[in-house]
């Protein structure tokens, strides 16, 4: 016995080594950024066991492998599919006919990067109320004809009063194909989940990624957070609103969200139905192709709006929306405004924003005065201070809560979509944005941009280094976990 006790203790003094060992090896070859690379390092070396426990099971994307596997298997051979990137149209040659040569080269830069291809013809508007999205989104949902493409990393089942359960199980009813995918920790936020009951109703709805485990918490990896509606392939939906009761302004400010939401038309949509169709062939296996999801003519709208797709996610669409945030902020000649419910970009991006700050431009961040994430709002407010020096200026915004994605460049730029600015959104979840090159939209916007931050209050560079000591300290380490959150 005691030969035995010596012997598993030898065992498991050498596993305490060789574990951490093999893990590390793994963390430095697969990791791209440096502080992810040293917390997980840290954690399997002095949690040794549990630490590479977590690591296998929240720092390791399996998403990317298999998305790589299905696609090569499936080759994407659709025919519907193949041509989505041949959109761009006879008009190619005057997309940027009223364009600076800097907006130009950022549409250059994104195409060199394997990106959709910049398209013209398009209509893009905006709404900034539950109501006026919901509306215009169930109107669109009950005059489908032919198809119904719906991904949300949110559905609440009784939103509006359970009207987007009915109108999409009507369009069932009356032959419309219809396909509704939600993410299976997001669908978790409401019980009963909105896929129950939507499945119990005839609607095929299927879930990405479904834990197996039901945490109710929004730290899981590799979550699709992408909000996205398209009908008949023609026109669609996108932006940063999901469907939940909470944004229609009903109750108490805590009991309320504010957010924006876009809805297009033209050749654009197109990018977000391949979007679609390539996460719900992941999750189902079913690969969605022909005239009713993807039609041959996308007539190009009067307003002629040039704009294009942006997917990213932990696959091969990864950094995407790094390379679009670093490009736009590159060719800002007066001004960049942004707003984001959660603000805790990494190093790079922090650099660049208070290196056009420091050339001269006007940088606007709108946030929340009180995040629903606390550890994101502290975590954020520890990298004011470098920001405030390099004469950007950030404002807090009152309740109710804001969970509005939107970038300003100049008077012609407008970045919109799923994404926040945080390493979730940057480097873990799969999401989906739209950049557009017209100075109509982004006066629109911008209009409703201004009077948000009339009502927002100034945070000063002297505030911040006059924060109590034990603020500092909590601020730097919710900070220090910012890789992960």
């Amino acid at each position: 016995m005691p030969l035995l006790e010596e012997l598993s203790g030898f065992v498991f003094a050498i596993a305490a080594v060789v574990i951490p060992a093999l893990a590390s090896v793994h963390i430095i070859s697969t990791k791209h950024e440096v502080r992810a690379a040293i917390g997980w390092t840290g954690l399997v070396w002095l949690v040794p066991f549990v630490g590479t426990v977590l690591y296998l099971m929240f720092g390791i994307n399996r998403i990317k492998r298999k998305a790589i596997r299905k696609r090569l298997r499936q080759q994407l051979s659709s025919p519907g599919r193949s041509e989505v990137g041949q959109l761009v149209g006879p008009f190619l040659p005057t997309l940027f006919k009223k364009a600076t040569r800097d907006m130009a080269a950022q549409a250059r830069m994104l195409s060199r990067l394997g990106n959709f291809p910049i398209t013209g013809g398009n209509r893009i508007d905006h709404y900034t109320t539950g109501d006026g999205a919901y509306d215009a989104m169930l109107a669109a949902l009950r005059g489908a004809q032919r198809s119904i493409a719906l991904a949300s990393y949110i559905f609440e089942a009784a939103t509006a009063d359970g009207a987007f359960v009915d109108a999409l199980s009507e369009a069932v009813e009356r032959g419309v194909e219809v396909r509704v995918l939600l993410d299976g920790v997001g669908s978790l936020y409401h019980r009963p989940s909105a896929t129950t009951v939507l499945v119990r109703r005839g609607v095929r709805a299927a879930q990405f990624n479904r834990q197996l485990v039901p945490w109710r918490m929004p730290y899981l990896n590799l979550r699709n957070h992408r909000k996205i509606l398209v009908i008949d392939g023609h026109g669609g939906f996108a932006g940063g609103m999901n469907l939940r009761q909470s944004y229609l302004g009903r109750g108490p400010d805590e009991e309320q969200v504010k957010d924006w939401h876009f809805r297009l038309e033209g050749p654009v949509v197109a990018h977000m139905m391949e979007v679609f169709a390539e996460d719900w062939s992941f999750a189902t296996g079913e690969t969605l192709e022909g005239e009713a999801w993807f039609p041959d003519d996308y007539p190009e709208d009067p307003a002629d709006m040039v704009a294009r797709g942006i997917p990213d996610g932990p696959d091969e669409d990864m950094d995407k929306l790094v390379w679009t945030i670093l490009g736009a902020i590159g060719m800002a000649r007066h001004r960049i405004a942004i707003q984001t419910p959660y603000f805790v970009p990494d190093r790079v991006i922090i650099t660049a924003l208070s290196h056009a700050a420091l050339r001269g431009v006007d940088v606007d961040i709108l946030l929340p005065e009180k995040n629903n994430l606390r550890i994101v709002e502290w975590g954020s407010r520890a990298q004011y201070k470098e920001l405030l020096r390099a004469a950007c200026r950030i404002h807090h915004l009152p309740p109710p809560f804001d969970h509005s994605k939107i970038m300003l460049v100049d008077d012609s730029y407008v970045l919109f979509g799923s994404s926040n600015w945080d390493a979730r959104s940057l480097r873990l979840n799969f999401e989906f944005n739209v950049e557009c090159f017209s100075p109509e939209l982004v006066s629109d916007v911008d209009q409703a941009f201004q009077a948000k931050l009339a009502s927002a209050k100034a945070v000063t560079h002297h505030e911040m280094i006059t924060l109590p000591a034990w603020k500092r300290a909590r601020n730097g380490l919710a900070w220090l976990t910012s890789p992960y959150l």
